[in-house]
């Protein structure tokens, strides 16, 4: 626990250095407001409009949730099935990656004519792009037990049901950590995306995403930074998340989460 500390506070150390160096450039260039305004009017576009900007964050954040916690589902639920017959894995493994190189602009448009425009269609959205690499990581963890304690558990005629559950689900667990992780980042990336296309139902009000585009189209550079600086907050704060459950997860058995000799 006190590494995951030691981690955050270097991340808040970067963050403020970050800003002094946006702060620096400003002054040296002389930069307009409508071109790269500075902390501080970013800062006052924040007090000015916080209730928007809090409830932009609320529905993002909502989308990234949903769509995360949808892809752990289904992607757990797919790597478990993939473990269990080696030829169902060979023949549709592959196609999993394809999630990843789908351009959501051409999906999009469907997924807006089944779902409508709004929260659960951006959601659908964030859950397509989390998926793949919970699949991945889930499934190369479930395959990646010692042959000998397999052979150990059908000495002792355990069922298949108690091998994947027992045995196998227990050592992917820091590979489905692994891919959470990934996940985790990429779902504001996919509910912000998801908001381009189909964020809102009504002119002036949606995530993150849609108030970027709408800031943008009114020439509010201070608020439309705000907004992104906020999406960097929320990414950040999913990040850390999931370390946290990681480590509560990992922390008394795993190596990865053990204090290291060093340390």
């Amino acid at each position: 626990m006190k590494r995951q500390g030691l981690l955050a506070i270097n991340a808040i150390v970067v963050f403020l250095c970050l800003i002094g160096l946006w702060q620096a450039v400003v002054w040296l260039n002389h930069l307009p407001p409508y071109i790269l305004p500075g902390p501080k009017l970013v800062a006052l576009a924040l007090h000015d409009r916080y209730l928007s900007l809090l409830n932009s964050l609320w529905i993002t954040t909502k989308e990234a949730v949903g769509g995360l916690a949808g892809s752990i589902v289904v992607g757990v639920a797919t790597a478990m099935i993939f473990a269990q017959w080696r030829w169902l894995r060979q023949t549709l493994y592959p196609y999993t990656i394809l999630l990843q190189t789908v351009p959501i602009v051409a999906i999009a448009p469907p997924i807006i004519l089944w779902a409508g425009a709004g929260i659960l269609a951006v959601t659908v959205v964030t859950f397509i792009i989390c998926l793949a690499p919970i699949i991945a990581n889930t499934t190369q963890g479930l395959i990646s037990v010692d042959e000998n304690l397999i052979h150990l558990f059908v000495m002792h005629k355990a069922t298949p049901a108690q091998i994947l559950f027992k045995l196998r689900l227990p050592n992917a667990t820091p590979n489905l950590f692994t891919g959470i992780r990934i996940s985790a980042g990429i779902s504001v990336i996919g509910a912000l995306t998801g908001e381009l296309f189909a964020g809102s139902t009504r002119v002036g009000e949606g995530g993150l995403g849609y108030a970027i585009i709408y800031a943008n189209n009114q020439m509010e550079t201070s608020y439309m930074f705000a907004l992104v600086l906020a999406a960097t907050v929320l990414g950040f704060g999913f990040f850390f998340v999931v370390m946290f459950l990681e480590w509560v997860f990992l922390h008394n058995w795993h190596e990865s989460s053990l204090p290291q000799i060093s340390e």
